[in-house]
């Protein structure tokens, strides 16, 4: 049964005051710890909770009992946490009629237009704008005849959108389902297709401009078109100019007879892409593969085909342009067209570099044009190489003068708005890979969800091992990040942040500038967010910086917009050499030092000035 921690206006006014909510427990921690006057600021103490005392109290009392996960509902909103919505509760859609979708979210739309005998239903600006999108279709136009599905414009510019297509379309015959600006310009997107079209006949899939210009998302294409019949997809820009996009395609037209794919300019111009091909046209007959213009002009990325077209009759795949990232990646076909495959024809024409071929069948492989060396670094690779690191984001420190004219990055806070759990809570929910378990039960995070995938990955970067000379902890709580603080800087510390965002991915002046203690060498502690269910920072140590605050001016007026904090890294030696920061101010690690802003939410703390 979940409990009711909604509190009436005049009684959450009272809390308020109270001695006992997070806030002013959290001040008084604050004097205690931290040996100055300086008062926690503003920014650092609106991350506290919201709960109120008796919230608290009975949240405390629940977790005790290990049984937050039955109140996941209540928890999540009156903790301000960030929580899929939980759509195995609420009603599925079964229409016999055509559908026009436009400005929903968060919806079931299980065996939606099964059965289906013509009609086409139309998703268009569908969950526009949204934050943390969960929309599910499962088994939807589930053994229908010449049903159309058209998703255009779908959950554009949102936050971490998770979209499920389970058994879509599966045993349908004839109709199409179109999929245009599909999840254009998402933050962290997680869209898994499970059994899409599987013993389907002759119904066409177009992708178009799919997941384009995404950050950090992951698509899973799971037995889709398994025993398809005549059943041809198209993949036109899929994508194109995301930010480390990962393709999973497992058991993709296992089994399929005449089926037509096309990749074209799949991954295109997109930064360290990886798709994984397994058992890919396995047992496949007389299928049409097509991989044109796919990772051309990527950034590293790595491809990786698995016992594809494996058993098949007569595939014909063919490779044209393939690969042509300007900076290395890396390919790996094993078991790739071989193991009883019969009159098969490869082609690989204008193929790209770092490849590994193993067990590869000789027979119908024909290599054109293969480049065998790495690309040159040349003023070609330098001109391209800035696509991959915005404007601003790293800059030299001679350009932090006052008077100076620089490009400001889009300093924005881009993940989900959410709060610290207290101490007392945040402690029965370790960030952990022995509490994982608890953790996803606790959110309702099924297996193989983004939430679920979020989750793991953060615990992997927390017990990730520290760099050289680096010392890290992951705090889910304001007390836990000041005790790090002091134990890594001491007690008489101030911590900063830039104030706002305004002048954003503009050109700005630099006004006034400060160097922290006194512009010398120091020590910092760095903490940036980390994708959680409740807020996580993870901190670090990082010694040798020079920290500075600034003012940011408008070009034109010279008027104050905001006040900048910023770091300067003097010692890059133990950097990547794939960095970032190296790729956009054409360097490598140790030979330069390398300043960037404290963006959005962010922050740096230092001894404090006296």
């Amino acid at each position: 049964m979940q409990v009711c921690l909604a509190t009436p206006p005049a009684a959450a006014a009272a809390a308020a005051k109270s001695p006992f909510t997070p806030s002013a427990t959290l001040r008084r921690y604050w004097n205690r710890k931290i040996n100055n006057t300086i008062p926690i600021p503003t920014f650092l103490l609106s991350k506290s909770s919201p709960l109120t005392p008796t919230s608290l109290a009975t949240l405390i009392s629940i977790a005790s009992q290990n049984n937050l996960s039955s109140h996941f509902s209540t928890f999540c909103s009156s903790a301000h946490l960030f929580c899929f919505p939980d759509l195995s509760s609420s009603p599925s859609s079964d229409h016999s009629t055509d559908s026009n979708f436009q400005v929903y979210t968060d919806r079931n739309f299980s065996s939606y237009g099964n059965s289906r005998p013509g009609g086409t239903d139309s998703f268009s600006n569908y969950s526009d704008n949204g934050n943390v999108v969960a929309n599910s279709f499962r088994r939807y136009s589930r053994d229908s005849a010449g049903h159309s599905d058209r998703f255009s414009n779908y959950a554009p510019d949102t936050n971490v959108p998770e979209q499920t297509f389970n058994t879509y379309g599966a045993a349908a015959t004839g109709g199409s389902s179109e999929f245009k600006h599909y999840a254009h310009n998402v933050n962290v997107p997680n869209l898994k297709f499970t059994s899409y079209e599987s013993d389907a006949t002759g119904r066409s899939q177009s992708f178009n401009t799919y997941s384009d210009n995404g950050n950090a998302g992951d698509q899973s294409f799971a037995s889709y078109g398994r025993n398809g019949n005549g059943v041809p997809t198209d993949f036109s820009g899929y994508g194109k100019e995301s930010n480390v996009v990962g393709s999973t395609f497992k058991g993709y037209s296992e089994m399929g007879n005449g089926e037509k794919n096309t990749f074209n300019s799949y991954a295109f111009n997109t930064n360290n892409p990886t798709n994984s091909f397994s058992s890919y046209s396995d047992g496949g007959n007389s299928g049409i593969n097509t991989f044109t213009g796919y990772r051309d002009q990527a950034n590293v990325g790595g491809d990786s085909f698995d016992s594809y077209a494996k058993n098949s009759n007569s595939e014909k795949v063919n490779f044209v342009n393939y690969g042509k990232s300007f900076n290395e990646g890396t390919d790996t076909f094993k078991g790739y067209g071989t193991k009883g495959s019969n009159g098969h024809s490869i082609g690989f024409k204008i193929y790209g570099v770092n490849n590994t071929f193993k067990d590869y069948a000789q027979k119908g492989v024909s290599f054109q044009k293969y480049t065998n060396q790495t690309a040159s670094a040349g003023a070609e690779s330098g001109r391209t190489v800035n696509r991959w690191v915005e404007k601003g984001k790293f800059f030299r420190e001679s350009m932090l003068k006052e008077g100076g004219v620089m490009r400001m990055p889009d300093i924005r806070d881009k993940m989900p708005e959410r709060s610290f759990l207290p101490r007392a809570i945040s402690s029965k929910l370790p960030i952990s890979s022995s509490g994982l378990g608890e953790l996803t039960r606790v959110f309702h995070a099924s297996e193989n969800s983004s939430m679920a995938g979020m989750m793991a990955s953060t615990v992997s970067e927390c017990e990730r091992e520290p760099s050289l000379g680096e010392t890290k902890r992951c705090v889910g709580s304001v007390e836990d990040m000041v005790d790090f603080v002091v134990q890594v800087l001491g007690s008489d510390v101030v911590v900063r942040s830039t104030e706002g965002v305004k002048g954003s991915t503009k050109d700005v002046m630099i006004g006034k500038v400060i160097g922290i203690n006194g512009g010398r060498v120091t020590e910092s502690v760095s903490c940036h967010q980390s994708l959680f269910p409740y807020l996580v920072y993870y901190c670090h140590s990082v010694p040798k910086v020079r920290v500075y605050e600034a003012d940011i001016l408008d070009v034109k007026t010279k008027e104050k917009i905001n006040h900048g904090v910023a770091i300067c890294h003097l010692d890059t030696s133990a950097w990547g050499a794939g960095h970032g920061a190296f790729l956009a101010l054409g360097s490598t690690p140790g030979k330069i030092e390398v300043c960037h802003w404290i963006f959005e939410n962010d922050m740096t703390w230092s001894t404090a000035d006296h």
